[in-house]
């Protein structure tokens, strides 16, 4: 069995690359070669939690768990097994996977949703998973102008710095005018206001997966012309921004959405986050393994 570090991950499953794994994953889904199980959680009084999702795609099966305590962080791995025999394949650190994943799905609603001639990306949240959303959107789009906010002005000059941005002031400056508009918060409520999106706008919202957070407001949701959501069923369960805005006649899943979308009408992207696209990621970094499989088991061998 092999086992993939944190470096591995990140060697083996390139952003753009991934984009096209997530392209076929929600094809699998509509076609019924892919299935997803919700995310569920341990809650225990200390405040830890213990989280696992799970899915089946192809000649795969797997499970992501992580444990997260807001003290003292999370730890994330995920395993992969054999779906004809139930051997267990690979173990992997998690952390990258999810982030990369997370980022090649919005990469992927951003291929569909936005306006093909899209050049303007407006960032709120300048953390760990921003950097994979910018990076997915830029190998789908030829983004010339990239503005970014957050709450620590240090961040997210940083995060300008190192990734092309340019910082500013405001979160109205970031996305007012954007044409995709991305939210990478850990906020609890709205971090924009409806006023500050134009028609012709897609938002892809992937911070919250609790039913008790948001990142957008209930009139925004409610005005979009089209919500897309990875998942219905776990929409349903963690959608926080869905949920609080008692919206959903305009909710579809991704994988109904047809190429010739109507890109001059307000989208958004709900990402949630499935246990689908961990196995689909995480078989094509395994497969890619099995090119150079003498470094990888020499390495497992030298480990035990």
């Amino acid at each position: 069995m092999f086992y993939f570090t944190e470096a591995d991950v990140r060697e083996l499953l390139p952003v753009a690359e991934c984009v096209g794994v997530m392209r076929r994953t929600f094809e699998a889904l509509a076609q019924g070669r892919a299935q997803n199980q919700p995310r569920r959680r341990l809650i225990l009084d200390s405040g830890s939690v213990l989280h696992s999702m799970a899915g089946a795609i192809y000649n795969y099966f797997g499970t992501k768990f992580y444990s997260t305590n807001p003290r003292y962080g999370a730890h994330f791995y995920f395993m992969l097994y054999d779906a004809k025999t139930a051997q267990p394949l690979a173990l992997m650190e998690a952390n990258h996977l999810g982030q990369i994943r997370t980022g090649a799905a919005s990469g992927y609603a951003t291929d569909l949703l936005a306006r093909p001639e899209a050049h303007t990306l407006g960032i709120i949240g300048s953390g760990f998973q921003a950097r994979t959303q910018l990076e997915a959107i830029r190998a789908i789009r030829s983004i010339t102008k990239v503005h970014v906010w957050s709450r620590s002005e240090e961040k997210r000059r940083k995060f300008a710095e190192e990734c092309g941005a340019t910082a500013v002031d405001s979160a109205e400056e970031a996305v007012r005018g954007a044409e995709i508009v991305v939210t990478a918060t850990n906020a609890k409520d709205p971090v924009l206001e409806d006023s500050w999106i134009q028609p012709g706008t897609l938002i892809n919202a992937m911070g919250s997966n609790i039913s008790s957070r948001r990142e957008l407001p209930g009139e925004l949701v409610r005005r979009a012309n089209l919500v897309a959501v990875d998942s219905l069923e776990q929409a349903h369960i963690e959608a926080g921004d869905l949920i609080l805005a008692d919206s959903w006649d305009n909710v579809r899943e991704l994988q109904d959405i047809e190429e010739h979308y109507n890109h001059d009408e307000i989208a958004i992207f709900k990402s949630l986050g499935l246990g689908v696209e961990d196995v689909a990621a995480g078989a094509f970094l395994y497969e890619r393994a099995l090119a150079t499989p003498e470094r990888f088991v020499d390495r497992n061998r030298a480990r035990h």
